[in-house]
């Protein structure tokens, strides 16, 4: 983030990414995929040019509260870039103490079987945009927008919550290790 003036605020943007702003809509573009996002159009101006976005506040710049505004849609637009552009990936352990829990993807559905030993699986939905692996004891989850990779993890995570057992115990699950992050470039 380079900020030239109090209230202003530039992003790079990296090639094949196109932004626009329809009314009070955000909407993010590249050959990955399509992120559409509701733009606080009335306190912050977005100028799309070649190669950069520029922010600015439309309120008075010297309250915390508007920086701290600016600030956090300049990081925004820096995820929303970044995955369109790289991709991004969180990462979840398989852990299984007591019973072999086997785990699967299909469709749009991760499906949990024989957890804690129970008859009937268990599965969650993955949010749109997203997929996941499972690679070992891991599940790698993929998609281009930070949000619903980062929603598609925690609903796998809730999906094992342990009820009426002792968490000491009874450790079986699956567990986030590595939080929705952009890929490194390659």
């Amino acid at each position: 983030m380079s900020t030239e003036l109090p209230g202003r605020a530039e992003v790079a943007v990296p090639a094949g990414v196109r932004f626009s702003v329809d009314g009070r809509t955000l909407i993010a573009e590249s050959p990955r995929g399509k992120v559409v996002r509701p733009f606080p159009a009335d306190v912050l101006r977005l100028t799309v040019a070649p190669g950069t976005l520029t922010l600015e506040l439309g309120v008075p710049a010297h309250r915390k509260s508007s920086r701290a505004l600016l600030g956090t849609w300049v990081a925004h637009l820096q995820n929303l870039a970044g995955g369109l552009s790289r991709g991004v990936e969180a990462r979840l352990k398989v852990v299984a103490a007591h019973f072999p829990m086997k785990v699967s993807v299909k469709d749009d559905l991760l499906v949990i079987e024989n957890f804690l030993g129970e008859k009937y699986p268990r599965s969650t939905r993955l949010s749109p945009g997203t997929t996941a692996k499972v690679d070992g004891e891991f599940v790698i989850v993929e998609g281009f927008d930070v949000e619903q990779v980062g929603q598609s993890a925690a609903a796998i995570e809730r999906t094992t919550r342990i009820r009426d057992y002792d968490p000491r115990v009874f450790q079986d699950g699956i567990y986030l290790v590595e939080r929705a992050h952009l890929k490194e470039a390659s």
